[in-house]
């Protein structure tokens, strides 16, 4: 039997530890990451150079320790594996991947694909958004980590979910002055989701602990809040907000926003996956059974990019996804896939409390207004959206985005489609399940036009089902 070529997408969490099962096994792993240094977002290291000095623990707080073995176990199988950072995967053929590497073309062939490519920030726009001073929560985060700056001298976090309270906190325990934290949901909700959330109760704990300590170094903390705009004029002045029927403002020079996370799942798109859509996550998924396979043979999906659960869960997930693997390659499989699932169906449990606690705003679209822009790469507004749909010219996202270009520009929808999707279920009176999903193009992200002409025959420059309905 020929031997098994396995190639690993991300050096995340789910990645590093799947590359780590693997290699005990005795399999040597291709792992692919666009990074320069593993780690994934969660716990992304600072560039070789960087020209800045932060340990771990101030890098990383409560989660240095977890970090730390992270990058521990890349330095451990680092000779044992084909490690290929810098990488770009931008399209997913029949048996190979189509790469971008410090601007050389090069296409990998594998007989299994484990994709473990994690999440970007779930972004809802509001007015203004597009001003300069204006970062997601991720990005935000970056800059913390990789580039030892924080993105304004006076910042307000603004939105909802886990990673609010985690960035703000990150930049304030930096030294960071963060003039507020305006939550989206009210206070009530979230104490409502507590029984929940104390399925995990460290990481709970962890959560109190951020906002109690805002709180005690004197950040304002606004819930229950409706973003309306972004002030200034050249760029960010400050941010305009609703609470109690009353408008507030508050002066600032940065404003870092998000509405928890969204799963990346083009790759598995392109790889042909079956997708569900997930009432938990609000959003299309692919389908896996517990262990990570895909319902395409020898394609298996871990961590964040199949769901979002967190770093620990990724963990798992990429254990258990690596076992699969084992098996369906005929190795001998060690003990403890029963004990991952059951640490997973916890993390579940844990995962809708914090869905129920950090809900997306209820009939968010209503305070759009016509003017504002939805799809900032290809410039369309709310208005333009509202009169294709009002016009009866579409009832399906993708026949949405062929008429107006919303999703078709740099971000593939990445920025855009969550709240062209949301748009769409408000106007049409449908749920947001119904309105369908924007289907993943190659490729997935900018590369030089070159390389659509130099790709592999096998590598997709469309989706499979190009029709609009």
């Amino acid at each position: 039997m020929k031997p098994a070529t396995v190639v690993i997408v991300g050096a995340g969490p789910a990645g590093v530890r799947a590359a780590e099962t693997l290699v005990a096994a005795g399999v040597r792993p291709v792992l692919i990451d666009e990074a320069a240094r593993a780690g994934g977002q969660i716990y992304r290291q600072p560039p070789e150079g960087a020209g800045f000095v932060r340990t771990k623990s101030e890098l990383y707080g409560f989660e240095a320790g977890k970090a730390d073995a992270l990058h521990g176990a890349m330095v451990r199988i680092a000779g044992k594996i084909d490690y290929r950072p810098r990488t770009l995967v931008w399209a997913v053929g029949r048996n190979t991947l189509d790469t971008l590497r410090d601007g050389q073309q090069e296409s990998v062939p594998f007989t299994h694909l484990l994709i473990a490519s994690g999440a970007t920030d779930r972004i809802l726009p509001f007015s203004g958004w597009t001003r300069p001073g204006v970062y997601s929560l991720g990005a935000a985060q970056i800059a913390l980590k990789s580039q030892g700056c924080a993105i304004g001298a006076r910042v307000v976090f603004a939105g909802t979910g886990p990673l609010l309270y985690l960035v703000a906190y990150q930049y304030a325990k930096a030294g960071a002055r963060v003039e507020a934290v305006l939550d989206t949901n009210a206070f009530n909700r979230q104490a409502a989701a507590t029984p929940k959330l104390l399925k995990s109760p460290s990481t709970f704990g962890k959560g109190l602990y951020y906002v109690s300590w805002l709180i005690a170094h004197g950040v304002r903390i606004e819930r229950g809040v409706t973003l309306l705009a972004a002030e200034g004029e050249r760029a960010v002045s400050g941010v305009r907000f609703g609470r109690g029927g009353k408008e507030h403002s508050i002066a600032c020079d940065a404003i870092g926003f998000g509405y928890g996370l969204r799963a990346e799942t083009q790759l598995a798109d392109l790889a042909g996956c079956a997708f569900r859509f997930d009432a938990l996550n609000r959003a299309w998924l692919p389908e896996r059974d517990i262990a990570g396979r895909t319902s395409v043979p020898n394609i298996y999906l871990a961590g964040d990019g199949a769901g979002i659960a967190g770093a620990d869960a990724a963990e798992l997930a990429g254990r258990r996804a690596a076992l699969a693997l084992l098996e369906d390659t005929g190795h001998r499989v060690p003990a403890g896939a029963a004990a991952l699932e059951k640490k997973l169906a916890d993390i579940a449990q844990f995962r809708a409390g914090l869905e129920q606690a950090f809900a997306l705003p209820a009939d968010c679209t209503a305070a759009w207004p016509d003017d504002m822009t939805v799809c900032r790469c290809e410039e369309v507004d709310a208005g333009t959206l509202r009169r294709c749909i009002r016009n009866g010219e579409a009832r399906e996202i993708n026949r949405l985005k062929a008429l107006t270009r919303v999703g078709m520009g740099r971000c593939q929808g990445r920025m855009c489609g969550a709240a062209a999707a949301e748009l769409l279920s408000a106007e049409t009176g449908r749920p947001v399940s119904d309105v369908g999903r924007l289907r993943g193009q190659a490729p997935v992200k900018p590369v030089p036009i070159s390389l659509a002409f130099t790709a592999g025959d096998d590598a997709p420059l469309a989706s499979p089902d190009d029709s609009d309905e």
